[in-house]
């Protein structure tokens, strides 16, 4: 059991903290206040670039093709819905949704400037509870948003909900390495990671938490577990990177 099942109901993680449920969203939202502008510059940085060709690779996942309805969930800065507009084409939709405004408003003006490739729509959204019709879309996607939900199982729950019967859900996250060696080097390189967040943003603290955030999140068969639960009637996942990350592919029948 991962240590995010662990805690008192009414309590839950923020980092290594305990905070009250009624208060992460919150806490959260000042996260991604704090360090929207510059995003994608830090994901570059503390990924190297790979997070582009994971992004890839996860999209080749999808299945998703010409007149698909895609809801690009916790999507901030739009790196999925720009590279999904040219697999739906004029028929489909995207909506690129997030539960905060700052990260919102980046990804709308970059799709701006991108020139608005295919119907992408914008929606503030909390994904425990989605403001969509049933069975609304073909694919789901949550990349790196999941761990940050205060209750995932709800919201597991709610996207299983809006997806039509034969869809999938997508769930690319940081996950538990494979090898001990590999999980102690990476444990010593995300240590970087707030020096990087206070040269770049001058904010470390926001990047302290995301580091703590990814050690509290469920591993690959728990997060697996946790999406049969919610309604799927099957889930596998690909490591990535020995295990840093993981896809999860949820199918819906």
């Amino acid at each position: 059991m991962s240590k995010s099942q662990d805690t008192p109901p009414d309590t839950t993680h923020f980092g290594f903290r305990q905070v009250p449920v009624r208060e992460k969203a919150a806490l959260v939202g000042q996260v991604f206040d704090s360090v929207a502008r510059k995003y994608d510059l830090m994901n570059d940085v503390v990924s190297l670039g790979t997070h582009r060709l994971i992004k890839r690779f996860t999209v080749e996942l999808s299945g998703v093709r010409s007149g698909h309805y895609v809801l690009d969930l916790a999507g901030g800065t739009g790196d999925f819905s720009l590279l999904f507009a040219p697999l739906v084409g004029p028929s489909g939709l995207i909506v690129l949704a997030d539960i905060n405004e700052a990260m919102l408003r980046v990804g709308r003006d970059r799709i701006i400037d991108a020139g608005r490739p295919g119907p992408i729509e914008i929606s503030l959204a909390n994904a425990e509870s989605l403001p969509f019709a049933d069975a609304s879309f073909d694919c789901v996607t949550i990349a790196y948003g999941l761990r940050n939900v205060t209750h995932k199982e709800a919201a597991l729950r709610s996207m299983q909900r809006v997806l039509k019967p034969g869809g999938r859900l997508l769930v690319l996250e940081f996950s538990k390495p494979r090898q001990p060696w590999l999980g102690k080097a990476y444990d010593l390189y995300s240590k970087l990671w707030p020096l990087a967040g206070k040269l770049v943003l001058d904010d470390s603290a926001s990047y302290q938490y995301l580091v703590e955030s990814i050690r509290m999140h469920p591993d690959q068969e728990t997060l697996r577990e946790m999406v049969l639960a919610a309604g799927f009637s099957r889930c596998n996942y690909h490591d990535v990177m020995g295990g840093i990350c993981a896809i999860h592919v949820g199918h819906k029948d």
